[in-house]
């Protein structure tokens, strides 16, 4: 392998930048700089895509999705895709298969194929839904585990055995427990002393109640596939009783479908208007015990329905004993556009009101079921709420 000068690397940066080919770049180097300057056109261009194009072949960009996915991390190929998206109009490809089949998969891609999926074709679905399937798996394999550990702590904080059935192991509690016996041969731990939950058999009067309620609107996409995921991980939990709804101008309430975070997410319509106030007023209609009802809901509060009743609706559920927490966003998207006037309005009603990444989701949950405060939670935490 041979190794590049100073000068012979700067000439490289360079030429990938201008997307010139002199003939000084490596096969591997000219790739890079045709599949950059099929998305983004050259230095020379008048427009930022004058240049720029790949062509309506599925083939032709299903192989340029591969060159990309060669010579970028995971990470950096989820940005270039949605450029591609945006700048090349590409959601069209995504109605066919064997484009579908070499996208790299996150929630931003499985939130394009839920609103996209009216105008599939059947062939196309069945590859969508497989996509879907794979991302789901993925989420459930890294936030089922924190999750139901955090929520059956949280219901069952003061019962604790040190003979728990293994799927009620508080692995933190147990793994602190244990460090003692540490084998360093073996780089693990061994657990000769278990702690874990007692095994209640609460009746369902005694069961909290989680109600999700999601605006499914386009600029909450990200939110309601992580929704779905908390919702079905959840529902999996005997501790608590969860309801997921989700909302634009009519309300639709999947809780029966739970059981199946890729069946919930083929049933949300994302897009459309927002009526705030509707969705609120249908999950008040069910609740039946408000001081153990616990409201999470999931909207940047740009209201469409009638903001003055959706507010005297919130402080009545808050008068009630309902806790009523507002989440901004649930993604990994960064600071959400929001209403700021009515987030503010929330705040002085005493609900929360902040954004919440899926890592911090189960604490947060966890927080909200020991009935803690969840404003010191989220400061404790970094997060910045909205205040009144």
């Amino acid at each position: 392998m041979s190794i590049l000068t100073n000068e012979q690397q700067k000439s490289r940066r360079w030429h990938l930048i201008l997307g010139g080919d002199d003939g000084s770049l490596s096969e591997k180097d000219r790739r890079l700089s045709q599949a950059l300057t099929a998305l983004y056109g050259g230095a020379g261009d008048d427009d930022a895509g004058k240049k720029a194009g790949l062509g309506r072949s599925a083939p032709k960009v299903a192989k340029w999705l591969g060159d990309i996915r060669e010579f970028f991390p995971s990470s950096v190929v989820q940005v270039v895709q949605k450029d591609a998206f945006e700048r090349l109009g590409l959601k069209q490809m995504l109605l066919e298969p064997e484009f579908l089949s070499a996208m790299e998969a996150d929630v931003h891609l499985v939130a394009d194929l839920v609103s996209l999926r009216s105008a599939m074709p059947e062939k196309t679905l069945d590859t969508a839904r497989q996509v879907i399937k794979k991302v789901v798996d993925e989420l459930l394999k890294k936030l089922e585990s924190k999750t139901t550990q955090a929520i059956r702590g949280a219901v069952n904080k003061s019962k604790r055995t040190y003979r728990p059935r293994f799927n009620d192991i508080d692995w933190g509690r147990t793994i602190q427990a244990n460090l003692r016996h540490y084998q360093s041969d073996y780089q693990t731990v061994i657990p000769e002393t278990l702690i874990g939950f007692m095994c209640q058999n609460r009746k369902m009067t005694d069961l909290d109640e989680v109600i999700l309620c999601v605006d499914q609107s386009g600029s909450m996409a990200t939110s309601v596939v992580y929704s779905a995921i908390f919702a079905a991980v959840m529902a999996s939990i005997p501790a608590v009783k969860t309801r997921l709804v989700c909302f634009d101008t009519v309300v639709l309430d999947l809780t029966d479908d739970l059981a199946d975070p890729v069946q919930v997410l083929f049933g949300v319509q994302l897009g459309g208007g927002t009526d705030i106030n509707q969705a609120v007023a249908y999950c008040a209609d069910k609740i039946e015990r408000p001081a153990q009802t616990h409201l999470i809901l999931i909207t940047d509060l740009y209201e469409g329905g009638n903001e003055k009743e959706l507010i005297s609706r919130i402080a009545n559920l808050k008068r009630q004993g309902v806790n009523v927490i507002t989440l901004l966003a649930l993604s990994d998207d960064g600071r959400p556009s929001y209403d700021e006037n009515l987030a503010k309005i929330f705040a002085s009603l005493d609900c929360p009101v902040f954004a919440c990444t899926p890592d911090a989701f189960p604490d947060m949950m966890a927080t909200a079921l020991k009935r803690e405060d969840v404003l010191a939670w989220a400061g404790d935490n970094g997060i910045k709420a909205v205040r009144s």
